[in-house]
């Protein structure tokens, strides 16, 4: 049996009672991507840490790496609480690494642990390594190698490498939102950064019929399907509403220049309509200031104004290939995305739009009767685990 070691951040900063609600919301988070994912495991919890036991302590660590609410993971080797103990693991460690003209640095924590202190662990240990190889060069500042020991009340945790995890709150900790998904860049991003601070999350995207690039569709749901992936073990709903109609209505009646704008508007309003039936308190998008014509700040305005919920746009601020790097990470980016096109595009969007005349082009078409419509036929697919598990004509 091979013990990982999970390291959460936040969760210190919370009450004695909010933190253990949270911590058995992690666990059982844990429990189910761990279980999906065919992982054997058991867990044995301790109020600063949490450790996980399994015979493949290598597939534990990359679930556990894709774990909202932990900040890193270990795979390490659990011993006796005595200093001989956690000096011999370390050793077994550092010898698969360490040669003549290397440095090292041990980091040694202890707490809660009689008769010796960190500093004294950390210079015991390092004594043993340091005469078992020849030539080794102690370097606190910028070693070659690390190895990292702990001594708490239930034994000595031995190990060398921290897996980065994605930090944040664990997912199902805070309420749920409705995250507009499209082909794009940016709006897949929005939502894992939402899930990340503990949102439940329900997507909802808008098909455009003819007016969409052949490939949206498809790009919609791969991201839809990448997402489910970063809280397995939990079915994630993706619902479609047919735009089709209003396209065809607002091309045929209202000025192109302000066509972003009321497409915008409408997707908030028909957001808002599906939003109370999903549980859902606030309302997300991949919105970055300035970066194409209706994100100005004029115009961020005057589409929020069409929605009955808060809008959370959490790229607000990010450079582009901020995002671009964060998709890639988390499995959205695509190489190759195709057709992603939208005809109704005008050549020369309005950017500093004025809400009464947005109004003024709004009455010229049945925008009530188009909104009903598209809550009406909304349809639902739900991905669990990475695929799509479902798609209901209606939902």
């Amino acid at each position: 049996m091979g013990t990982v070691l999970v390291r959460f951040g936040e969760l210190f900063l919370k009450s004695e009672n909010v933190r253990r609600l949270y911590l058995r919301k992690l666990q059982h988070n844990m429990d189910l991507a761990l279980t999906a994912s065919g992982v054997e495991h058991e867990f044995e919890v301790h109020r600063d840490r949490l450790l996980v036991h399994g015979p493949d302590a290598a597939a534990i660590a990359r679930v556990a790496a894709r774990t909202f609410g932990l900040v890193d993971v270990a795979v390490c080797t659990q011993t006796g609480p005595t200093i001989p103990q956690m000096g011999a693991a370390a050793f077994a460690l550092a010898r698969r690494h360490l040669r003549a003209g290397m440095s090292f640095a041990v980091r040694a924590r202890r707490q809660d642990v009689e008769g010796m202190t960190s500093q004294q662990i950390g210079a015991e240990v390092g004594s043993v390594i340091y005469d078992a190889i020849p030539g080794l060069r102690v370097d606190l500042s910028y070693p070659d190698y690390e190895v990292f020991v702990e001594a708490r009340p239930y034994g000595g945790l031995v190990y060398d490498e921290r897996v980065p995890a994605p930090g944040g709150l664990p997912f199902g900790t805070q309420e749920r939102v409705l995250s507009l998904l499209s082909a794009g860049i940016d709006s897949p991003v929005a939502t894992w950064q939402v899930m990340r601070r503990g949102c439940l999350v329900t997507h909802l995207t808008f098909d455009g019929g003819r007016w969409q690039g052949a490939d949206v569709r498809d790009a919609v749901r791969r991201h839809h399907a990448a997402l489910s992936t970063w809280c397995m073990g939990h079915p994630l709903d993706l619902l479609v509403a047919d735009m089709e109609p209003f396209f065809e209505a607002m091309t045929a009646a209202a000025d192109p220049h302000y066509r972003c704008l009321l497409c915008k508007r409408f997707m908030f309003r028909v957001a808002s309509g599906v939003a109370g039936r999903e549980g859902a308190l606030a309302l997300v998008t991949g919105d970055n200031l300035g970066q194409v014509a209706s994100q100005t700040l004029a115009n961020l305005g005057v589409i929020e104004a069409a929605a009955d919920l808060p809008v959370l746009r959490p790229l607000l601020t990010y450079e582009k290939n901020e995002a671009v790097a964060l998709a890639r990470r988390i499995g959205t980016f695509d190489e190759d995305a195709g057709d992603l096109s939208c005809a109704a595009v005008p050549k020369r969007p309005a950017t500093q739009a004025k809400l009464a005349m947005i109004e003024k082009e709004e009455a010229k078409f049945d925008l009530d009767g188009l909104v009903e419509e598209a809550v009406a036929g909304v349809r639902r697919v739900r991905a669990k685990n990475g695929v799509i598990v479902r798609e209901d004509k209606r939902a």
